[in-house]
């Protein structure tokens, strides 16, 4: 399993889990669903950031 996997389930674990509690505390399900949306963007942008490869310098 890759490193940009593993990232990105840790990331679904995190907002699954910040969700359920977004869900016990009552809030309303179109600002659930905004907060889910941009926390997945931030995960893929953060996986993509932390595992893509180095261009190698320039000789």
């Amino acid at each position: 399993m890759s490193s940009f996997s593993l990232y990105l389930i840790g990331m679904i674990i995190v907002i699954g889990g910040l969700a359920y509690g977004a869900f016990m505390l009552h809030l309303p399900t179109p600002w659930l669903i905004v907060g889910v949306v941009v926390l997945l963007g931030i995960g893929i942008i953060g996986a993509v950031n932390h595992t893509r490869r180095r261009d190698p310098p320039a000789s």
